[in-house]
């Protein structure tokens, strides 16, 4: 990502690649339209748009469309919306089952407003006193999150809400993921790390990464610090992507 906002890999680029389609470390191919730039897709609904070009967008190619890029609402909308062409076995799958549903979006907000953008509101604080207040907010509410876990690995539970994979486990993860690979070095979120200092934070991560197919499939460390690092010349102006934490995510334990 650069000024221009989220970019699709160019062609120059992809000759560099031996497979494209496998190896996204540099960034994913736009397969429909063979565009460059995510604003195209923006530009195609409306000439005359003149808004944010946010990610994600979920993009309906028989009508040509945006449906919604709005996150919380696709991930809702990827759970039921579908159900009907896609295998059974995947269509049983509920990250939101009824009995769940109020505990899953009281969590999801708290989360969502003090970790999931906690980080950014961390990263991107331009003022000594607001990147310090955000900073300890946000390892406040990891803390909250590692007392839920502790909490529930005591009563023989291993996830977030319930004794069962939901939503609220998905959205956590794509920030603890990131947490210490990108965020404690790139955003100054650096009062602990996740592998130190939150054991069952850190338990939780490695058994959704390690044993729950779809975790570690969707997840590729190149692209995530490449992104980060090359995408904010204010923060990082040279470019440089850190090489460590090694590994990036750690084994689980036995």
């Amino acid at each position: 990502m650069d000024n221009l906002g989220w970019r699709f890999i160019n062609k120059e680029e992809l000759k560099s690649l031996k497979n494209p389609d496998e190896d996204v470390s540099l960034g994913t191919v736009d397969h429909v339209y063979g565009f460059s730039r995510l604003r195209e897709l923006y530009f195609k609904v409306n000439p005359d748009y003149d808004g944010r070009f946010t990610v994600p967008v979920l993009w309906d190619k028989k009508q040509g469309t945006i449906v919604n890029n709005e996150s919380s609402e696709i991930i809702r909308m990827l759970n039921t919306e579908f159900n009907d062409i896609i295998p059974k076995e995947f269509a049983k799958v509920n990250l939101v089952p009824s009995e769940l549903e109020a505990e899953i979006d009281e969590l999801n907000s708290w989360v969502y407003d003090n970790i999931n953008n906690g980080v950014y509101k961390a990263g991107f604080a331009t003022d000594q006193d607001v990147y310090s207040k955000e900073c300890i907010n946000l390892f406040k509410h990891l803390d909250k999150v590692e007392a839920i876990l502790k909490k529930n690995h005591e009563e023989g539970k291993q996830f977030l809400v319930g004794n069962q994979l939901t939503e609220a486990d998905v959205r956590l993860y794509t920030t603890i993921v990131r947490f210490d690979p990108v965020y404690v070095q790139h955003f100054k979120c650096n009062i602990g790390m996740i592998r130190h200092e939150y054991p069952y934070i850190h338990n939780w991560l490695r058994l959704l990464y390690w044993t729950i197919p779809g975790f570690k499939e969707t997840t590729n460390f190149d692209h995530i610090k490449f992104h980060y690092t090359k995408s904010h010349i204010a923060i990082n102006p040279n470019g440089i992507t850190p090489v460590g934490p090694i590994p990036n995510i750690l084994p689980l334990e036995k």
